[in-house]
């Protein structure tokens, strides 16, 4: 199952970064609108990051070689999830550094999730 699970984050991986390089003000739209609805806003990103997360590390529990990097990345989504499901205030005030003023850095973070995605397409590739 583990290049099933490596082909999925690939997937995601790329079309949010190209997502996030090519209109990074509706990003930034997107999530100042989520701060706008307050605690119930951050939950929103909880669970998309629950679901992503849950679904690699159920099926991606991998401990070894270059494939911990997408075990790593699943839990840290799951452990993300955790604390803004706990700590809403914490995650609103995180979600709230989004702004339509700092689009431009929704840029950045689609460089690096295409990265990560090249990098998962090459783990599938090779596995």
């Amino acid at each position: 199952m583990a290049p099933s699970i490596q082909l999925f984050a690939a997937i995601n991986f790329l079309v949010i970064g190209v997502s996030h390089i090519l209109a990074p003000r509706a990003w930034a739209e997107f999530f100042d609108l989520l701060r706008q609805k307050g605690e119930p806003g951050v939950f929103v990103v909880a669970f998309l990051s629950l679901v992503f997360g849950s679904i690699v590390v159920a099926f991606h529990n991998v401990w070894s070689g270059l494939p911990i990097v997408l075990t790593v990345v699943g839990w840290g989504q799951v452990l993300k999830a955790l604390v803004y499901f706990a700590f809403p205030t914490f995650a609103l005030r995180r979600i709230g550094m989004a702004s339509p003023e700092r689009a431009r850095l929704f840029v950045y973070g689609g460089f690096f999730s295409l990265a990560l995605g090249g990098f998962f397409t090459y783990l599938y590739a090779t596995s």
